[in-house]
């Protein structure tokens, strides 16, 4: 396992461009399943879960082409149904969340799959109950084969349907677009997730030749085509980078540029760091995070403490948090983070509390976070990552804390952030991997 040596107390300075986003890859990539012809995306991220699953594709049969730096052909046309149905493709699914979503292209397209229960962070249950029933609401069934420890889909002959989701899913949504664009009939999805990454997976498929209507709302209707074919792609820019980067400037008092960071996409994300106090101004695509000596935490109009809780899109991400609870200990004032979705999201406060932070924990949910203003700088402290967010919420942490501080486990943050080390210390950071 691999480690990060940092030396907190640097400014940074300059300027830095996200990634393009994880968790719109994991869903295009999937997409590519649907057709036989060549299907081209651009600005994939260099990242941990992004390339397992390519890997996986290129196992499953799809043939990879790397055209340039992020830029990847992929060509599905002969699907390897042996490999399909294998020990090792049911092992690398269980390694990889984003799995998940080759259930509804790999049954629209094949008619059947064999699915292992899908691994990813330790954050608290992540039930799959919406995928499975949007499956069988177009007229798939499953079964639990118990010598695999997998599931066995059959849907020959999905049809489309009304379906209202019990919650609006972001996976489960994608999953359940892909297995009905090629569906017989109209499928009609209420409470569907409306995140920029599915409105980006719809307008791929559009461009294929399905025919979705409601993009960017929470009621899609899909009409089922015989076929789809090839297309070109380029994903967004990673909301959740461009959150980190804010942090990362707010707490360490630096002034740092985020260029072209889709500021159209990022829905309430700048406000909520503007609610601690964070100045960020925007020069065309660009945010300008200003250096401060200091960040006041608003409260609400009433007068009492601030609340920040994640929501479903256009609400607040709740992968972005953990770093908004790291930013916090910084700010002048209060504030209750309430993480309403994963019940261990929270549980790396810990680390945080023995660096010198201010927080009370109060269940599994909240945590109450009162900011030393600057006043008192975090200590030094050795941590292991739980989690992708929370493991850059520990890096952003390390960076402002007085001393050395060793975050081990980072694999968990090379799933999420491209070479982050390295695009850091060339803003003045202090970071060295250590194998």
């Amino acid at each position: 396992m691999a480690s990060f040596i940092v030396e907190g107390g640097h400014k940074l300075h300059g300027t830095i461009t996200p990634q393009g986003a994880k968790n719109e890859a994991l869903q295009v990539l999937c997409a590519v399943l649907l057709t036989q012809e060549t299907v081209v995306i651009d600005n994939l991220p260099n990242i941990l879960d992004v390339n397992n699953l390519i890997d996986l594709l290129a196992s499953i049969g799809v043939t990879v082409e790397k055209l340039a730096k992020g830029k990847f052909a992929f060509t599905a046309a002969n699907l390897d149904t042996a490999y399909l149905r294998s020990a090792d493709f049911l092992k690398k699914c269980n390694k990889l969340r984003g799995s998940v979503m080759l259930i509804g292209p790999l049954l629209a397209r094949l008619g059947e799959v064999t699915y292992a229960k899908p691994g990813g962070d330790k954050i608290g249950r992540r039930r799959l109950d919406t995928h499975f029933q949007g499956m069988v609401n177009l007229g798939a069934t499953f079964t639990y084969d118990h010598d695999l420890l997998a599931y066995r889909f059959d849907g020959k002959n999905l049809k489309g349907a009304y379906m209202l989701l019990d919650e609006a899913s972001v996976t489960g949504t994608a999953n359940i677009i892909m297995a009905a664009v090629m569906a017989k009939g109209t499928t009609t999805i209420y409470n569907a997730a409306c995140e920029p990454y599915v409105q980006q997976l719809c307008r791929l498929l559009n461009k294929m030749g399905a025919k979705i209507s409601g993009v960017g709302s929470n009621l899609l209707t899909i009409e089922g085509v015989k076929a789809l074919h090839g297309a070109q792609h380029k994903l967004l820019p990673d909301m959740i980078e461009v959150g980190s980067f804010i942090g990362m400037a707010a707490i360490t008092g630096s002034e740092l540029r985020i260029k072209d960071a889709g500021i159209r996409d990022l829905g309430i994300i700048p406000d909520a760091f503007r609610r601690l106090g964070i100045r960020i101004d925007e020069e065309g695509d660009d945010l300008v995070i200003p250096a401060q000596e200091h960040y006041q935490i608003e409260s609400f109009l009433d007068g009492s403490i601030l609340t920040i809780a994640d929501a479903p899109w256009p609400g607040l991400t709740p992968d972005l948090l953990s770093v908004l609870l790291v930013v916090a200990t910084q700010a002048k004032g209060t504030v209750l983070i309430h993480q309403k979705m994963f019940e261990s999201r929270l549980f790396f406060v810990d680390k945080l509390i023995d660096m010198g932070a201010q927080i009370i924990l109060c269940d599994p949910h909240r945590a109450v976070v009162v900011g030393h203003n600057h006043e008192r700088q975090l200590k030094r402290n050795n941590m292991t990552s739980p989690d992708i967010r929370a493991g850059i919420a520990m890096l952003i942490a390390a960076m402002s804390a007085e001393g050395t501080s060793r975050i081990d486990h980072i694999d968990q943050i090379d799933r999420g952030y491209e070479d982050i080390e390295s695009r850091l210390n060339a803003l003045g950071a202090y970071i060295r991997r250590e194998e």
